[in-house]
């Protein structure tokens, strides 16, 4: 009897990082986080706690696995969920989808689910998070009512994992990731041991039966997908949606995917009718008839394979001696502050003792070092209060010492910004010999902050 006590004694996991301890301790020693370990009970090893016999495995040669079956893509009828993808669902693999709360990852969920029913694919839909009827409701609104879509209202795994095995669906869609649960772990649903286990179910389910699964889940007030970071490394892509509530355009990211390049991006715009994909996103993060201010700059920028223009906004204002803040929205918040630094010592605008603001229209999140360039610029333009030129894009990584560094794939943004009817270009002068700029745009060169500041106050 003690023997079994022993068996079932509890431990503490920490919900981020997974790590274990036989004690509950307000810091995981892991990976920094506060009041993140929570108890739980070890999982059986089998039916009634006995030990599962290890069973046969079939080795093949390499050169003899056929994957045909599993390079095989699932268009979802959506040209910005197949570029993120890399060209679709693939047959078998597992994504994982986060976001804030309310930022509409069950309305894409939905119209994938819809884009693959239409397409002659049967859906399984698990609805842990909501009632059918409720599926029902969103599904009129979006006009996605396809009778291909099925909908599960079960949350323990076993049974979404028979569901599967009956209707063999092309995808099926978990809604969320963090309502399922598996009997053989003692927790609750969301738990460190809940997540990975039955997360575990479902994809060897999805694979044997050649099902794409889609996992959503949760977001940390940091931004981080709730539960232990294993479960990014369980899945083939993980895939973020972003984006401010208060704006229309959401950003679908692949921060990793094993099927295609991690990086790339698809641009939405939510409307009362569902997402709508935006074709020309460029156009929408530069702002429609852009007039001449004060700290107003755009800069091309590359997020996957696409180039993206950007219009970056900065506000420069006096403050109280030593209390200057430095707040910024779509840009890296250290990097600003880094540049501010660059600009008081190598172009002696004195920085320090000023308010800096800086923003990126339309909500975008820009972690392109080849921005930088244009920060400084519309630093700069505010702390002066000069506009810059309507036609004119700044782009260009800034050093330490105040260099202006290549940036990659120069061609692919100079062409994007004359595709836009942009006329001058002020980008690093290692870069502006392989930019091929098309006839009748200026390139103006430069190799230090001091130089493209000279540069801006003659145009």
């Amino acid at each position: 009897m003690a023997k079994s006590a022993a068996a079932k004694k509890s431990f503490y996991s920490c919900q981020q990082c997974g790590h274990r301890s036989a004690g509950w301790l307000g810091r995981c020693p892991s990976c920094d986080a506060w009041n993140s370990f929570v108890e739980e009970t070890p999982e059986a090893s089998g039916p009634a706690g006995r030990p599962v016999a290890a069973a046969r495995a079939d080795v093949v040669a390499l050169t003899d696995v056929d994957a045909s079956r599993e390079s095989r893509r699932i268009g979802t009828s959506s040209a910005e969920l197949d570029r993120v993808l890399g060209g679709g669902l693939v047959a078998g693999s597992a994504v994982l989808l986060g976001g804030d709360p309310g930022i509409g990852k069950s309305t894409l969920a939905l119209q994938l689910a819809g884009g693959v029913a239409r397409g002659g694919r049967p859906v399984v839909y698990v609805a842990g998070e909501e009632a059918p009827a409720q599926i029902r409701l969103r599904a009129e609104r979006l006009d996605m009512e396809e009778p291909g879509i099925l909908v599960v209202p079960a949350t323990d795994t076993p049974t979404v994992a028979r569901t599967i095995k009956e209707h063999q669906p092309a995808v099926a869609i978990v809604d969320s990731v963090q309502t399922v649960y598996t009997p053989r772990v003692e927790s609750a649903p969301g738990s460190v041991a809940q997540l990975r286990e039955s997360s575990a179910e479902l994809v060897t389910a999805a694979r044997e039966h050649n099902t794409a699964v889609v996992l959503i889940g949760h977001v940390t007030k940091e931004g981080y997908l709730a539960g232990p970071r294993v479960l990014e490394h369980m899945v083939d892509t993980v895939l973020y949606f972003e984006g401010d509530k208060n704006h229309v355009f959401r950003i679908l990211r692949a921060v990793k995917n094993r099927f295609g390049p991690a990086g790339e991006i698809g641009v939405f715009e939510m409307l009362a009718g569902g997402l709508r994909e935006v074709d020309n996103p460029s156009e929408a993060f530069t702002g429609a008839g852009r007039k001449q201010s004060p700290g107003s700059v755009v800069t091309a920028c590359m997020e996957g394979s696409r180039p993206l223009l950007v219009e970056v906004q900065a506000l420069v204002a006096p403050s109280n001696p030593g209390s200057a803040r430095r707040t910024t929205l779509g840009v890296d918040h250290g990097r600003v502050a880094m540049l501010a630094a660059v600009m008081e010592k190598r172009m002696g605008l004195t920085m320090i003792s000023h308010d800096l603001f800086v923003n990126t229209v339309g909500g975008v999140r820009i972690d392109d070092p080849g921005v930088d360039l244009a920060v400084v610029a519309s630093l700069a333009s505010s702390y002066v209060d000069r506009a810059l030129p309507t036609d004119l894009i700044v782009l260009g990584e800034v050093a330490l010492t105040g260099e202006v560094r290549p940036v990659s794939q120069a061609r692919t943004r100079v062409k994007e910004a004359a595709r836009l009817g942009f006329a001058r270009v002020i980008m690093p002068r290692a870069s502006a010999a392989q930019a091929a700029a098309p006839k009748g745009m200026e390139v103006l060169g430069v190799e230090s902050v001091d130089e493209a500041w000279e540069v801006l106050r003659g145009l």
